[in-house]
């Protein structure tokens, strides 16, 4: 059954009919790249510069980071296929099914920031490019009205859902690309790549600290797709070989290099010619960027403002109204996202006017990886040990709100998953060192480095495997096959029970 761009999307985190399920891997990484190659990527990919790398070694940095989080990334694309939903409801299987909410609450933080960070972004260039092109004054109250208009665009693609945000992101992955691409002519005469940045020596105690925070801001952007990559990927049909769709999101990543290098290129550029924008205590690379832009290319920045703004904008809110309306049965998607769309937009006018938004964006980012990155560990390893077997029915037991079943473990609270995200995530904290900003009571520990990510991705690694071997999960759980590298008790199941039962779905089985 084909659904009309102009028709609501009434689909909710139940399993999408096979009927339905009519996307192909390439329409995954149009969403994926479509909501990455934006302005508020290139905002991420100055941060290099501003943290004080020079061109070379912030380019590996952010090649080390994007390419690290491409491959945490892909593995989560599997889930959509296989079981017809999002990856929050999947992860029921791993951490119960009322512990799934842990990936509900981590899809909100990111949603929440990666909204905020494009329409700020994209809002602060429109402003400044009308002010350029036709004097309009660049006041708060300015400002205050591009928020609001870019929000509410925003808003309504994300209300008509799937159909409507996959044709924003085909049209954003050519016409963005197409003017970054023109903007290599229009910095072409000013960009240096010999920009030294402002280390002389890799010696100095702050120059690891600087790279390895780059880096991990980079990586905050691939890895922000890990709890709603499933949105999109349920609509593709579950025999798609796998290579395929973790293909699609891990080029789809790769591929934001385009905006990255942009970013990192244009911030050069401004360190260079217009250095009060990229001031440590107020940067400001919108600002920058429009002080250096010939005037011919002022109105292609106004584009990728508002085009690329719209991609990101919608990718991340949508998967949040999508989820909140599975822990929240009473409201249906449309009015979850109409919801969280007003909470997020609430956050972004205190963000920008009250808060610092450069050290909001840096903090924001860290955090998020730090919490996300072993929750996408438990769910890979998961899969992995599941040998990607799972029954789509009892995924659903919390969203019909029933008792038992394959994931009901203890009172729908699988505490070996949980245990070790939640371990893992707080010693993590501890050894996060965000200097001005954040930095756990062990964060001095490696000179200054920010090593929360390594310690983190491991610990998680380990702890998961080794409570599934010492506590073994039930036989149930895995398929006709039985885990891979871990143990199985035989624990009874107990059987799906409530008032709102439905017809059983078929299981999933792997490929």
């Amino acid at each position: 059954m084909t659904t009309s761009i102009t028709e609501v999307e009434t689909n909710g985190v139940e399993r999408i009919p096979d009927a339905d399920r009519t996307a192909r891997p390439v329409d995954l990484f149009r969403l994926a790249f479509g909501g990455a190659n934006t302005f508020a990527t290139c905002v991420l990919g100055a941060f290099p510069i501003l943290f004080g790398l020079s061109f070379w070694q912030g380019l590996t940095a952010t090649v080390l980071g994007l390419v690290a989080g491409a491959l945490l990334l892909a593995p989560m694309a599997l889930f959509g296929p296989r079981n017809g939903t999002n990856n929050a409801v999947s992860s029921s299987a791993h951490l119960g099914v009322h512990g799934r909410v842990v990936g509900s609450f981590l899809s909100l933080l990111t949603a929440v920031a990666f909204f905020s960070i494009s329409v700020w972004s994209s809002g602060d260039a429109l402003v400044g490019g009308a002010h350029r092109l036709a004097d309009v004054p660049e006041s708060d109250l300015s400002y205050g009205i591009a928020y609001a208009i870019f929000a509410g665009l925003v808003l309504v693609v994300c209300v008509y859902g799937f159909r409507f945000m996959l044709l924003v992101n085909k049209i954003a992955v050519v016409a963005a690309s197409a003017l970054f691409v023109l903007g290599a002519f229009a910095f072409a005469g000013d960009f240096d790549a010999g920009y030294a940045g402002a280390f002389t020596s890799t010696a100095d105690p702050l120059f690891w600290p600087s790279f390895v925070g780059a880096a991990l801001i980079v990586l905050s952007n691939p890895v922000s797709f890990g709890a709603f990559l499933g949105d999109w990927s349920r609509y593709i049909p579950a025999d798609t070989p796998r290579r395929r769709v973790m293909g699609a999101a891990f080029l789809a990543q790769i591929a934001t290099l385009l905006p990255f290098v942009f970013g990192l290129a244009t911030a050069s550029i401004i360190a260079t010619k217009a250095a009060k924008y990229v001031d440590p205590a107020a940067p400001n690379y919108v600002g920058g960027l429009l002080a250096i832009s010939p005037g011919w290319y002022f109105l292609p920045l106004c584009l990728i403002a508002l085009i690329g703004g719209l991609s990101t904008g919608t990718t991340a809110l949508y998967g949040t109204g999508l989820d909140v309306s599975s822990v929240f049965t009473r409201f249906s998607r449309v009015q979850s996202t109409f919801f969280i769309g007003a909470l997020s937009i609430a956050f972004i006018f205190v963000g920008r006017f009250a808060l610092n938004l450069a050290q909001s964006i840096s903090t924001f980012a860290t955090l998020i990886i730090t919490c996300t990155a072993p929750w996408m560990v438990v769910m890979a390893l998961g899969y992995l040990t599941r040998r990607g077997w799972y029954d789509a029915d009892a995924l659903q037991v919390f969203n019909r709100r029933q008792t038992g079943g394959r994931y009901w473990f203890n009172h729908g609270w699988n505490w070996r998953g949980l245990a070790t995200w939640l371990l893992s995530a707080g010693v993590a904290l501890l050894f996060t060192n965000l200097p001005g900003q954040f930095v756990g009571p062990l964060g001095d520990l490696a000179n200054g480095t920010d090593i929360s990510l390594p310690i983190g991705l491991g610990l998680a690694a380990v702890l998961y495997l080794a409570l599934l071997t010492v506590f073994p999960e039930p036989r149930g759980v895995y398929g006709p096959d039985g885990p891979r590298f871990v143990r199985a008790s035989d624990t009874p199941v107990p059987p799906i029970s409530g008032v709102d039962e439905e017809p059983a779905a078929e299981p999933a089985t792997a490929l």
